[in-house]
């Protein structure tokens, strides 16, 4: 398979999955990596303290201004901003490192930080920067600290500190809250299923068997919170990551048909253009 879009673990030789970094030192280590699209399999909290940047994430361009949070799920494919003067800094972190119980995972499965099912998470920090700042500096002076067998849990519990307070902050800006209820707990355990299967399975009936509910089940809980119904979310998603290989690789239409699971290059082409009005060629051309 000709070059897929750079996947990315966690860097190796840290005694834990966390780290602290500012952009410059980000930059200064691996700015050719983060110029280019690539996927993370870590969270990342961005912390732009100084000047404006355009982060592209999935064909958006996300303007951050100074003194503002914003929150990129892991696996997402995306592209920091080197051109624009900027300071900042970076939290990273694994599943790994947060997890410690069933409840960090469900924490991190339906934080509104990472899962906002409506646009990429960012906060606003002007009002309330100091309190952010203050604990930060208590993360960070953990972070440098040598490594003891308290580490860990001191520094897991002090991340998760910060996200309630970064979810508190988010829910007092404009947020348009998605109340708790067995259709979200339905909605999110399908986009769980879909980022795992897309390739492979594209009937709705699959997915609501894999959740355990029947598919005009699961259309009530897609069609209640995002007015879409399963199989427009199996085809967005299955056309966004054309789309990703499309821009950000080399590999021909017949190798991305064949990668997100059609067995025939005209199948991917009518399918493509039927979702977008484009040929896969016409757009490549015209995001090139």
């Amino acid at each position: 398979m000709t070059n897929l879009i750079k996947k990315y673990k966690f860097k190796e030789g840290l005694p834990l999955e966390f780290e602290i970094i500012s952009v410059r030192d980000l930059f200064s280590k691996s700015k050719d990596i983060v110029s280019k699209p690539h996927r993370s399999h870590f969270y990342h909290i961005i912390w732009v303290q100084k000047g404006t940047i355009k982060h592209l994430v999935d064909f958006n361009q996300i303007r951050v201004k100074s003194n503002s949070l914003f929150f990129i799920p892991r696996d997402f494919v995306h592209v920091f901003d080197t051109k624009n003067d900027y300071e900042g800094q970076i939290i990273l972190f694994t599943d790994d490192f947060f997890c410690f119980t069933k409840d960090d995972v469900k924490f991190l499965k339906s934080t509104i930080l990472f899962n906002d099912l409506l646009s990429i998470t960012q906060i606003d920090l002007s009002a309330t920067g100091q309190e952010f700042a203050s604990l930060f500096k208590i993360l960070q002076s953990e972070y440098y600290k040598a490594f003891d067998p308290s580490q860990h849990g001191v520094l897991k519990n002090l991340l998760h500190s910060f996200l309630l307070m970064a979810e508190r902050e988010r829910r007092q800006q404009d947020f348009q809250e998605i109340k708790p209820s067995s259709d979200l707990n339905y909605l999110l355990a399908f986009k769980d299923e879909l980022e795992i299967n897309f390739k492979t399975q594209k009937f709705v009936y699959f997915y609501a068997q894999q959740i355990g509910i029947t598919p005009k089940r699961l259309s009530r809980a897609t069609s209640e919170i995002l007015s879409k119904s399963p199989k427009q979310m199996i085809d967005e998603r299955v056309i966004l990551e054309a789309k990703r290989l499309l821009v950000h690789t080399s590999m021909s239409i017949k190798e991305i048909a064949d990668y997100i699971g059609f067995e025939e290059p005209t199948n991917f082409n009518k399918f493509f253009r039927n979702n977008t009005t484009k040929t896969p060629l016409q757009f490549r051309e015209s995001s090139s």
